[in-house]
Parts: structure tokens; sequence; C-alpha cells
């Protein structure tokens, strides 16, 4: 084979390798709500062993949802295999709340629907991934799990 047939095959090689060697697109979740959807990447994500972290202060989703409307969040299997849970906002009767889902064990699910009580409107939703570390309070010397990476929806129009 001649040296002018060998460069194309050589850079085709090192194309190859360079992509193989890139780092994997961080996952993304969507949320949906209404017939509309939004999708976003992670806020803060760090590896599960939290040595390596980086945030993305532009990230996040804006989404309208209506009061008495469900929020449908899908995760995709890189979350769904590890624990993970809902942090959310919202407000009722004038009040702010706080809650959080269960914290769902590794493999038990890809999506959850969020559904608050009455005329609740919500503000925010946080999907939360648990890191493989834990770490001691510090008030109390208890071990308590450390979030690993953070995926934010605000609600259209809504301030949180």
């Amino acid at each position: 084979m001649s040296a002018k047939r060998l460069v194309p095959l050589v850079l085709v090689g090192a194309g190859v390798l360079a992509s193989a060697c890139s780092a994997p697109p961080l996952p993304q979740v969507t949320f949906f709500a209404v017939n509309t959807t939004a999708v976003t990447g992670p806020s803060e994500y760090c590896d599960f062993q939290v040595n390596n972290c980086a945030a993305d202060p532009a990230a996040g989703a804006t989404l309208a949802v209506p009061p008495n409307k469900p929020l449908q969040i899908s995760v995709p299997t890189e979350i769904g295999n590890a624990v993970w849970q809902v942090t959310f906002k919202y407000k009722q009767n004038g009040q702010e709340q706080e809650g959080r889902t269960s914290v769902f064990a590794a493999g038990e699910r890809l999506a959850y629907t969020l559904e608050l009580p009455g005329s609740a409107q919500l503000e925010t939703a946080e999907v939360q991934r648990y890191a493989g570390v834990l770490t001691l309070d510090p008030n109390t010397g208890e071990p308590q799990f450390v979030v690993g990476a953070t995926w934010v929806l605000s609600v259209a129009g809504q301030s949180g």
C-alpha cells in the first residue's frame, strides 16, 4: 500500500480514537406537563465517588405547570440505576411549602409523576442523584448520603 493511501486511514483511525476517548455527554432529565416538554442537563454533577465535579449555572429548564396538573419526570438509566429522589417547592393557600419524594432505590424506576395537593402551585422541582459515598453529619455524627448531581426545573411565571 502506498503512503498516499495510508494517510487517510491513519487520519480516520485517529478520529475514531479521539471520539472514543472523549467524555460521554452528561445525562439529561425530561420534565413534562400539559403537553409540553422541557429537557435539561445537570446544574451540578459529580462522579459517584465525588472526585470530579462540575457546575453549570446556566443549566435548568422552565416549564408552565398549572395548579392541579401533574408534573411527569423521566430520567435516563444512569440516574435510574442510582439512588435518587425529587425535591420540590410549592405554594398552597399563600404559604410556601417544601416536599420530597421517598428515595428511589437503584434500578427501581425511570419515571415519577409529581401530584400536589388541592390547588397547590408548583414553583420548582429538582431531581437529585445520590453519590456512592456517605459523610457524617457534623451535628449528629450520623451517616448521611451525599447528593452527587442535580437537575432543576423552574415553573414558568413563578418565583422560587
